[in-house]
C-alpha cells in the first residue's frame, strides 16, 4: 500500500501547477471556467494521492490533460 502524501504537500502542489499551466490546460481552462457548458469545474485538486486537472465534483467527472504533445497547437 503507497504511503500517503500529506494534504498540505499537495495543495502546494496543486496551486504550483495552477500557477504554470501547460498550453493545452489554459485552452481548456478557458472554455471550462466561465461554464459555457453549464457545469461547474474546478481544475488541480488533489484527490487522495492525484492532482486531477479538471474535475466537476456536481457531474463526478475527470478531466486529464496531459503530455508534451498537447502544447501543439
Amino acid at each position: 500500500m503507497p504511503s500517503q502524501i500529506p494534504k498540505i504537500v499537495m495543495l502546494r502542489l496543486a496551486r504550483g501547477q495552477r500557477q504554470l499551466p501547460s498550453n493545452a490546460e489554459k485552452l481548456l481552462w478557458k472554455v471550462l471556467r466561465d461554464r459555457r457548458i453549464n457545469v461547474k469545474f474546478r481544475r488541480q485538486l488533489p484527490i487522495g494521492s492525484y492532482i486531477v486537472d479538471f474535475v466537476s465534483l456536481e457531474k463526478r467527472l475527470i478531466i486529464e490533460v496531459d503530455g508534451p504533445h498537447h502544447n501543439d497547437p
